[in-house]
C-alpha cells in the first residue's frame, strides 16, 4: 500500500492534498498509521459529539511534532478515510497545545474541495470560526490535551505555514533516510 503520508501536498493547478482519517459525522477519532498502512481507532469523542467536517492531515508535511498538518476539508460531503481531496487552503488556526506539561503549535488547517459546489455554504465567517473553535475544544474534552486559541490567519498565511511543514518533512525524511543507510 502507497504510505498516504508520502504524498505529495501540492497537486496540479496550486491546490492543496488533505487525507481522510475522520469522515464527517463520525463519533471516533481514526488515525492513519504509516507503520501498518491502515487507519487505527484512535479514541470515541464524548458522548453526543461529531465530526462537522472530513478531517485528516496535509500529507508530504511536518509539523512542529513531527506530524502531518492537521487539515479540516469544509463541504457537505462524507468521504471514507484514506480518500485523498484536492483543496484550496481558506484558512488556518493558529494553536498553542498542551500535553503532558509540554506545549508546542498544533494548528488547523482549514480547506475547501477544489470542486466545492456552487451551492455548497460553507464559508469561513466569524460564526463557522466559531463552531470550529468550540469543536476543536469539545474534541479534547476526553484528553489530557489542552488548547490555546492563538488567532486566525487568512489563505496567504496558511500556505506560507504549509511550505514550512514541507520543509520540515523532507529534513526529517533526509534524516532518516540518512541514518538507515548507515551500516549498524
Amino acid at each position: 500500500m502507497t504510505n498516504l503520508e508520502a504524498i505529495p501536498a501540492r497537486g496540479k493547478g496550486g491546490s492543496i492534498h488533505v487525507v481522510v482519517e475522520t469522515s464527517r459525522g463520525m463519533n471516533a477519532k481514526c488515525k492513519y498509521n504509516a507503520g501498518l498502512g491502515a487507519f487505527t481507532y484512535g479514541r470515541p469523542l464524548r458522548a453526543g459529539l461529531s465530526y462537522p467536517f472530513d478531517w485528516g492531515f496535509i500529507p508530504g508535511t511536518a509539523g512542529a511534532d513531527g506530524d502531518p498538518l492537521d487539515a479540516m476539508v469544509l463541504h457537505s460531503a462524507a468521504c471514507p478515510p484514506g480518500t485523498v481531496i484536492r483543496c484550496k487552503v481558506m484558512g488556518v488556526l493558529n494553536i498553542a497545545q498542551t500535553e503532558n506539561r509540554a506545549t508546542q503549535r498544533n494548528d488547523r488547517f482549514i480547506l475547501q474541495p477544489v470542486t466545492a459546489v456552487a451551492d455548497d455554504p460553507y464559508t469561513l465567517n466569524r460564526a463557522m470560526k466559531a463552531k470550529l473553535e468550540q469543536f476543536f475544544s469539545d474534541a479534547v474534552v476526553l484528553t489530557e490535551k489542552k488548547l490555546k486559541f492563538l488567532g486566525w490567519h487568512g489563505p496567504a498565511a496558511a500556505l506560507k505555514a504549509i511550505a514550512t511543514g514541507e520543509r520540515h518533512w523532507a529534513a526529517l525524511h533526509a534524516k532518516a533516510s540518512r541514518g538507515a543507510a548507515r551500516p549498524r
